[in-house]
């Protein structure tokens, strides 16, 4: 029944997702609809689309395992969202969306070559979203992946071939309709994926509190468990560095994230902005019940005798889907983990494409000829980059989400966040920004991996500090230095549009 549920209901929304990369192709016939749908997109669409980049199996599979692994330290990923929509419209919104209606701006790298006008700048600031978009497409390879594995792995036979069937068509048509369509398909499957992901995700939260027999049940179980001992201490020690780590990343580190800044470009209407908030904070909101509820139903679980503890803590939602989810819930989760994996993947192959043959060839001076065939094969070659990553990756997913938001967030968000808004901020000081936080995160990342198996280094370095926090800390401390020496603040040296967008 679960086999069947599954495959009926997964190959439905590929069937639909594949019907709107088909109906996109005949939409997509420049690099402006390819990159930025043609800045034909509603409010609607537009934070739902947002929302379900943000999210994606790092929600559904990493966020449950971690919180497995490390206790409720983990939710201070998730906290920062009650705030993190407002930053984003009130900080770069507005001026990303105003610049690209006086300059031709397809990408966060355009929009660091508008404001800063160096070429130093912007090669780093696409070293920054190559190196982001390799590791978040790794990330998505790796939770499918682990997703597959558990799913067939965990059943007394293997059965049907129409759920790994309907997983790996899943890739394939991604990439289809990501080739084909680029943005234009990209958004509107997103809403499609958004809607699923909200509708699994509060079904999910009240299965899991339901099973466990109330949130009384549910925390009392884990508090009274050896084996969960310290779960709800998130500044013990070791944890306590991790813990606010987390909230600076996802808090702070969400300003430098081209998969959600570049929706805001396509806008039709940009007053609609002001509205963007209420709706992209309400659904992300929604959708990380999933984290909440299975973050904390499975070590109930295992904690009553009614589960066996994990091998690994990234199998905690698919072990519950198995045990305690009905055929029709488990068919739909497993689709909408499906769409969370692919609505992020699209908008970072579309971003990666736009870095190879867009902002990469516009640095050194050539002209690309159909520059939309090269876009489209472009994207697939990233697509090939970062299945290569996951094949070496040999860790949580979540870790290596928070490696590639943390180097996005520690290498852009300075950068950006403070350069659209302070005139002082120079090109020298922005480059130097960039560079420091992607080779902290980069060396850091490096040390973290070599720790011994078992400990807490895993996790962070020394004490529990995240190499994504000490990056984004040092990188907005090397800008806001560097801004002091070498800035002004009457911002002469900005062009006359661009210091009207600054100002507005």
């Amino acid at each position: 029944m679960v086999d069947a549920w599954v495959a009926i209901l997964v190959l439905a929304s590929l069937a639909a997702i594949a019907w709107i990369g088909l109906w996109s192709f005949r939409r997509t016939r420049t690099t402006k609809d390819f990159f930025i749908a043609g800045q034909r997109v509603g409010l609607l669409a537009t934070a739902l689309a947002t929302m379900a980049a943000a999210f994606s199996g790092f929600v559904f599979l990493g966020g449950p395992g971690l919180t497995y692994r490390l206790g409720i330290a983990s939710l201070a990923i998730v906290l920062p969202v009650g705030f993190t929509a407002g930053l984003l419209c009130w900080l770069l919104a507005k001026r990303l969306r105003l610049l690209a209606e006086v300059r031709e701006v397809f990408t966060i790298p355009d929009a660091i070559a508008c404001r800063f006008g160096s070429s130093l700048t912007t090669a780093l600031a696409i070293v920054a979203v190559l190196v982001g978009v390799v590791g978040y497409l790794g990330a998505q390879f790796l939770a499918l992946a682990i997703l597959l594995e558990s799913l067939l792995g965990m059943r007394d036979s293997l059965g049907s071939w129409s759920l790994p069937a309907a997983l790996i068509l899943s890739w394939a048509i991604v990439i289809f309709y990501s080739v084909l369509g680029g943005m234009v398909a990209g958004i509107y499957t997103d809403v499609v994926q958004g809607i699923l992901m909200l509708v699994a995700a509060v079904l999910v939260f009240c299965r899991a509190i339901w099973v466990v027999g109330g949130a009384r049940q549910m925390l009392a179980g884990i508090a009274g468990s050896a084996q969960f001992r310290g779960f709800f201490d998130p500044l013990a020690e070791g944890l306590a560095l991790t813990t606010l780590g987390f909230f600076l990343v996802f808090g702070i580190g969400v300003l430098g994230q081209p998969h959600m800044l570049h929706k805001f470009y396509m806008m039709k209407d940009p007053k609609q902005l002001r509205w963007i908030p209420l709706i992209l904070g309400g659904s992300q909101a929604l959708c990380l019940l999933i984290w909440v509820g299975l973050g904390l139903a499975v070590p109930a679980l295992v904690a009553q005798g009614r589960m066996a503890p994990l091998v690994g803590a990234d199998t905690a939602a698919p072990r519950f889907l198995l045990e305690f989810g009905t055929p029709v819930l488990s068919g739909l989760v497993v689709t909408a983990v499906v769409a969370a994996i692919m609505s992020t993947a699209d908008s970072f192959l579309n971003i990666g494409s736009a870095a190879l043959v867009r902002d990469l060839p516009r640095l050194v001076g050539w002209k690309v000829s159909e520059e939309l065939v090269h876009a489209r094969w472009a994207t697939v070659g990233v697509a090939v980059a970062a299945a290569g990553l996951a094949l070496t990756y040999d860790d949580l997913v979540a870790l290596l989400g928070t490696f590639a938001f943390g180097t996005l967030g520690a290498a852009l968000g300075p950068a950006l966040a403070l350069g659209m808004n302070w005139r002082r901020v120079t090109a020298t000081a922005a480059s130097a920004a960039i560079a420091t936080g992607l080779v902290v995160s980069l060396s850091l990342e490096i040390v973290r991996r070599m720790a011994p198996s078992g400990t807490l280094a895993e996790i962070g370095l020394a004490g529990g500090a995240l190499p994504a926090a000490v990056a984004l800390l040092a990188s907005m401390s090397v800008l806001m230095i560097v801004s002091w020496l070498t800035g002004t603040d009457d911002g002469h040296d900005l062009p006359a549009d661009v210091r009207a967008v600054m100002e507005s």
